[in-house]
């Protein structure tokens, strides 16, 4: 029996199954460990089921010299250091494939919520300001035949593009897989969503030049990662008018504190990283971070492995 930290409760039964077999030991917070909180409850530990909030840097790994499986619970592994994780022989696994649909749902819910202007018009009549069916008020942006631009046509850019064909939009899309150079993509699009991963190439990738490609009447929609987005280009992008607004997921900080700028900008509806939340993909998630762990702590191949 293999002692095990999970970083934080995780829903689904499936965590039950590696308390039957190990002992575990659950953060129990809402708010996750800080780096010092979790290497002193991971010391010791063999297994590390891991969160994206969680950093699995070289001070962690040389922190818990006994590790020998870190489970991520998330689809990417931008917050584990795959290098210094191998040279340790520690195998590692993530969670891919079973957040697709729920994110590319949620892109195209963001997108058709700012295109349509929803979050102002619900606070139009919680704060009863709609007094009448006005002609002029509230319009909204097409979305019907518009030109989506996917940034990233991996497998949730792929099912966003399948959901973009309901609506007849023409779909452009730009990325390590080919399709037209970004350049062209930002000129060409009045949605821009982005699903590519975050690597220092990606880092700050819409910026200031980016978004001055971009149409005046353009929208911007990111549920992959903050930092792909320069928060301080946004920002005076949304001020100035160079794009007519952006729906995130995800933020750089992540999360957004109350008194941001950036929560002062025109026309931005920002959610709280939530394009895994529903029930299945959540619970699917935790089956998949349980049995790379069970694997990895028996010294087997993780059935999602990653180095």
């Amino acid at each position: 029996m293999a002692r095990c930290f999970v970083a934080r409760r995780i829903p689904g039964p499936a965590l039950g199954r590696l308390e039957d077999a190990h002992d575990v030991e659950v953060w129990p917070h809402r708010l996750p460990p800080t780096p010092d909180e979790l290497r002193e409850r991971a010391a010791g530990a063999e297994g590390l089921l891991s969160l994206l909030t969680d950093q699995v840097d070289e001070a962690l790994l040389d922190a818990t010299p006994d590790l020998r499986a870190i489970s991520n619970y998330a689809v990417g592994t931008d917050n584990v250091d795959l290098d210094a994780a191998r040279a340790r022989g520690i195998a590692v696994g993530n969670t891919p494939d079973v957040l697709t649909d729920a994110t590319a749902d949620l892109a195209f819910a963001l997108l058709l919520a700012l295109a349509r202007r929803l979050p102002e018009g619900e606070r139009d009549v919680r704060e009863g300001r709609w007094v009448t069916f006005e002609p002029d008020h509230a319009l909204g942006t097409e979305v019907t035949g518009a030109t989506l631009g996917i940034v990233g046509l991996g497998r949730i850019g792929k099912a966003v593009a399948r959901r973009a064909e309901g609506f007849d939009m023409e779909v452009l899309h730009a990325g390590r897989s080919g399709g037209v150079a970004l350049e062209e993509l930002l000129e060409r699009s009045d949605f821009v969503t982005l699903h590519c991963p975050l690597t220092p190439e990606t880092r700050h990738l819409i910026g200031t030049e980016a978004l001055a490609r971009m149409k005046p009447t353009a929208l911007l929609v990111n549920t992959a990662r903050g930092p792909i987005v320069d928060p301080d280009a946004l920002l005076h992008a949304l001020h100035t008018r160079a794009i007519a607004g952006a729906a995130l997921d995800v933020t750089d900080p992540e999360p957004l504190p109350g008194e941001h700028p950036l929560l002062e900008a025109p026309n931005l509806l920002v959610v709280p990283h939530i394009g895994s939340a529903t029930v299945r993909t959540r619970h699917r998630m935790t089956e998949i971070a349980v049995a790379n762990l069970l694997a990895g702590l028996a010294g087997e191949p993780m059935p999602h492995g990653v180095s």
